[in-house]
């Protein structure tokens, strides 16, 4: 009887240490804040079009993920998408004249910020603007530009 009772508490523990590491790999994949460090300065940029950026999406340079969006609203004087982000601290040699691109994973995955550094001597400080800003490319728009050409072709 106590060897059945040990089985079974071998069991239910191996059970609980399952489920609590399938709990923290859904949270790590939804993007949680809890899991992600934020410090580091602020820089903020203007885009005509964000697609479908969201907040908590990765800024990378080169392919790393160097930051994180962590706000986006409505500029009111350019009616504009205002993208706050925030680069890790480690990464506080980025130039100046940095430019920044929303950009999507293959075809159809996320989209992120991708960042592009400039040649100034400066670097980017907490609270800068990003000048250079290139906005999303929307597929609908590219497919109906192309039909449009291919019709009015014939």
């Amino acid at each position: 009887m106590d060897r059945t009772r040990a089985i079974e508490i071998a069991v239910g523990a191996f059970v609980v240490v399952g489920l609590v590491a399938v709990a923290v790999l859904a949270l790590r994949v939804s993007n949680i804040a809890v899991f992600q460090s934020t410090e580091g300065y602020t820089v903020v940029g203007d885009f005509q079009n964000i697609g479908g950026l969201r907040e908590r999406a990765p800024v990378k340079l080169g392919g790393v993920q160097v930051g994180r969006v962590t706000g986006i609203k409505l500029n009111p004087d350019t009616f504009e998408a205002r993208v706050e982000m925030t680069i890790e601290a480690r990464y506080d040699n980025l130039p100046a004249d940095t430019s920044a691109s929303v950009l999507t994973s293959g075809l159809l995955g996320e989209q992120y910020i991708g960042l592009e550094p400039g040649g100034m001597p400066a670097p980017l400080k907490d609270g800068d603007e990003l000048m250079l800003t290139q906005s999303a490319l929307v597929l609908e728009k590219i497919i109906g530009q192309f039909l449009f050409d291919k019709a009015a072709g014939e």
